[in-house]
């Protein structure tokens, strides 16, 4: 299992708009091309509260390349993104990383 840390870094005062989109748009999205999340944080004490942080369960490299490639082509996702962005971006950077658990992690 590899797992993929996304930390979507918002323009201020857009984290509220963030949510709300992964809540109705992204997360129901995610389910129809099979991508599986392994959990959502906001950060309470840290460097910034602007930010929304969250990891990806893949089998491998190759699963989430075809997985992710899929849904940013999706017209639905597209058409929906354009949307919520009408006001302007909501995320101002995106850091990832992809991590491999140790032999003796509780997630496998």
């Amino acid at each position: 299992m590899i797992y993929e840390l996304r930390v979507y870094h918002c323009v201020p005062g857009r984290l509220p708009d963030l949510i709300k989109r992964f809540d109705t748009i992204t997360l129901p999205l995610w389910e129809k091309h099979g991508i599986r999340q392994a959990g959502f944080w906001t950060t309470l004490v840290g460097e910034s509260n602007q930010d929304l942080t969250y990891f990806l369960k893949w089998e491998t490299l190759a699963e989430r390349d075809a997985k992710m490639g899929a849904f940013g082509a999706d017209p639905e996702w597209l058409k929906a993104r354009a949307e919520t962005e009408k006001n302007g971006p909501i995320v101002a950077s995106i850091t990832n990383q992809f991590l491999v658990p140790t032999s003796f992690s509780s997630a496998k």
